[in-house]
């Protein structure tokens, strides 16, 4: 284990991975979720961001799957932090982004929230990307339908007749939030989860990489996980 602060949090956090892993695998925390497919639609006027995926897209459109989940995995109609994971097609590789639900604001922004309904939850990355000007927040916030609801099979249902969509910001830890892209979501036929992995980390949006202290905090869990999982 590295001796630094994250580094420690980290080992601590993959230790207790590991015994939720024994009590619910395969998947300790997120342990139930609806597997989405969906597109993510460029905003004209938007705000720079320092990174090119935001600021200089090559297409006007761009396909993703998604993930929505309750992080806790408490039975429904009990609130829990709401879990959103997303993958674009990028040129080249995947990349992840993971947002879960927090305050929208300054310090709220910084914090887990439980809700109810996937609609009501102000979805972020919670830590920053690095990106070649500094620290940046990428947030979540539903646009249509105001009131999906809490269970994750009637979730399913609902998204197989209905699309999701929610607007894309960017900010810096402290500044205002710009948005910049609009994500539809909706449910093909099929399994309602997914076996797929989200990482980051591996798989970061271009233009941007992961602080290391970042790295310390995630990849113990991260590798706990996924060793038991393959």
């Amino acid at each position: 284990m590295t001796l630094t602060p994250s580094g420690i949090a980290g080992g601590a956090l993959a230790g207790v991975f590991g015994l939720l892993r024994a009590l619910r695998p395969p998947r300790p925390i997120h342990p139930h979720g609806v597997a989405l497919t969906g597109s993510l639609r460029w905003l004209t006027g938007r705000g720079a961001s320092g990174i090119d995926f935001i600021d200089h897209p090559h297409t006007s459109e761009l396909p993703l799957t998604a993930r929505v989940s309750r992080s806790i995995g408490v039975p429904a109609p009990l609130p829990d932090v709401i879990g959103l994971a997303l993958r674009f097609e990028t040129t080249g590789a995947p990349a992840d982004l993971l947002l879960a639900s927090t305050g929208f604001g300054v310090p709220s922004r910084f914090w887990l929230a439980a809700h109810r309904s996937p609609s009501r939850a102000r979805l972020t990355t919670l830590m920053p990307l690095r990106t070649p000007n500094g620290p940046l927040l990428i947030a979540a916030r539903t646009l249509e339908p105001a009131d999906l609801p809490t269970d994750v099979g009637q979730l399913a249902t609902r998204l197989e007749s209905t699309s999701w969509r929610l607007k894309l910001y960017h900010a810096t830890p402290l500044g205002h939030w710009h948005p910049f892209a609009v994500v539809e979501l909706w449910r093909e036929p099929g399994a309602i989860d997914t076996i797929d992995r989200y990482d980051p980390v591996r798989h970061p949006l271009p233009g941007t990489t992961t602080y290391r202290w970042e790295r310390r905090l995630r990849e113990p869990s991260y590798l706990s996980v996924q060793r038991h999982t393959q």
